[in-house]
């Protein structure tokens, strides 16, 4: 008997202004299945799915569900169909308790007792494994509960298919192996599961089934079984991919940065940093290690002064900053990447060459009395997408209509173009793909060979060993140590991560 599709895509095309982000793409998914969609960047896998979840409407193209054609106009019509998304950017209302944002806006009576929401989020909870309170309130949940209380609504609207968007991209080690025995207790139990990614050990660890885009196109789709990550690579970008090797053995620089006994803040008021010590030399890259929540945030918002500080010292080439403003760091030569790319870093509704000139519309020769001059700023611009290999269909369009590696490729290109004395980023190539990754270390590297003092928060600790001299671990708020890199291994820095050390 022939297998039917829980969901098939025939010949779907969809256009943006200046770039077509599917071209002709066919895409099924059986019961029973966990299918990886694959790519780079700005392949068009988040677009293909949007399709399919209702959010966008194809050009042209069809899309079957069970076997029959359907017009998924909104995302209400695909759930009725059995699809439902999970977003990388969870949509839940932080003041309501888990099992009210699962009923919230689900098909049903008007008034539905608690005690039975509660019952039936319990019951899914326990049979997929997604151990959360029905009564806590989603704003007290870590990232790894609330993607749960996301994949309990869909659950609770009986969807059949589930597409999950980047969904490892903010989950601690111990949550990415949490969330992949829930997947295939799902796909055991006959759900269909799409995970959008561009993490290659992810597809080989949890994929039966591996579709690659890549600029728009399906280049190929395959059983995991017959597959590797090099052969999965070169499918994505057309390409080897080989980092370089990184040398460690040139001679530290002096002392540019030094935080002594340094104590900061939480959002709530209570210590997230406590005592920190540390120097960060001229051309090295530092590191910051540490499970998720445990003051790398305070610390790097701190150095940046977007934070206060309530004890301790923060000295930039030998004067005090503590209790700076941001512009008067920024001026005495240190810059910051943050976390939040779209938000924090960049304003995304507004254009490229806008976001661009963030940090350079006040020097002279950029005005023209008490006016812009938008001549030079787009010509500055202009050298920023050249030099720094931004992929851009037109500077004036919202900066949001760029992938994610190129987002952050402006950004960091925005603030290396400043040529620091200290560069402070968090999380520099979270949620990029292996070719927007080596760019953005490629550049990284490049300015550690002018001898810019590098700070990174990293979660990967397979790049803490690609590209850091040193280490520091944070546990509890607490620098628990400062390693030199070619003299530690994983399992050391895990074990300090965890406090076992």
């Amino acid at each position: 008997m022939k297998r039917v599709p829980v969901v098939e895509m025939i010949g779907i095309n969809k256009w943006f202004p200046g770039v077509k982000a599917n071209k002709n793409i066919n895409f099924r998914v059986y019961p029973g299945e966990i299918h990886a969609l694959l790519g780079e960047n700005g392949a068009g896998k988040s677009t293909l799915m949007s399709i399919l979840a209702g959010l966008y409407r194809p050009d042209s193209g069809t899309v079957k569900v069970k076997g029959q054609p359907l017009r998924l106009r909104s995302p209400r019509l695909a759930l009725q169909a059995g699809i439902g998304m999970i977003h990388q950017h969870f949509r839940l209302v932080n003041n309501m308790t888990v099992a009210e944002n699962v009923m919230l806006g689900a098909k049903g009576r008007v008034r539905i007792r608690t005690e039975e929401i509660e019952k039936r989020v319990r019951d899914l909870s326990e049979q997929f494994g997604l151990a959360v309170d029905p009564h806590a309130k989603v704003s007290h949940l870590s990232l790894g509960e609330q993607q749960r209380v996301e994949i309990l609504k869909m659950l609770y609207r009986g969807c059949d298919t589930l597409i999950l968007d980047e969904p490892t991209t903010v989950l601690t080690p111990q949550e990415v192996k949490d969330l992949f025995k829930t997947l295939r207790l799902m796909a055991d139990q006959g759900k269909a599961v799409v995970l959008i990614t561009h993490k290659l050990s992810e597809v080989m660890e949890i994929a039966d089934y591996v579709t690659v885009l890549r600029r728009g196109e399906v280049v190929g789709s395959d059983h995991i079984h017959n597959l590797d990550e090099q052969t999965l690579t070169r499918m994505m970008v057309a390409r080897e991919v080989i980092f370089p090797e990184f040398n460690r053995s040139h001679q530290l620089g002096p002392t540019v940065l030094a935080v002594s006994d340094l104590s900061v803040p939480n959002d709530r008021g209570r210590t997230a940093v406590r005592r920190a010590n540390l120097e960060l030399h001229e051309g090295e890259i530092l590191a910051i290690a540490g499970v998720a929540g445990n003051g790398q945030r305070e610390l790097v918002e701190a150095l940046a002064g977007l934070r206060p500080v309530s004890a301790g010292s923060i000295r930039l080439q030998g004067k005090e900053i503590s209790h700076l403003p941001i512009r008067e760091r920024s001026e005495m030569g240190l810059t910051f990447i943050p976390e939040d790319r779209m938000g924090m870093g960049l304003v995304p509704n507004i254009s490229v060459v806008e976001n661009a000139m963030l940090r350079v519309y006040r020097y002279p020769e950029n005005r023209r009395g008490l006016l812009l001059d938008y001549r030079t700023l787009e010509a500055y611009t202009y050298s920023l997408v050249d030099r720094y290999q931004i992929a851009v269909a037109d500077i004036y369009h919202p900066v949001n209509y760029l992938s994610g590696g190129n987002l952050q490729k402006l950004l960091l290109g925005r603030e290396l173009d400043l040529d620091p004395t200290v560069l402070v980023a968090a999380y520099p190539v979270r949620g990029l793909d292996v070719a927007a990754t080596q760019a953005v270390y490629d550049l990284l590297l490049e300015q550690r060979q002018k001898g810019t003092a590098i700070m990174l928060v990293l979660e990967d600790l397979d790049d803490v060993f690609r590209i850091a001299d040193r280490v520091a671990v944070m546990y509890n708020g607490e620098i628990k140590a400062v390693l030199n890199v070619s003299e530690t291994d994983i399992d050391s820095i895990g074990a300090l991560m965890l406090g076992v050390q």
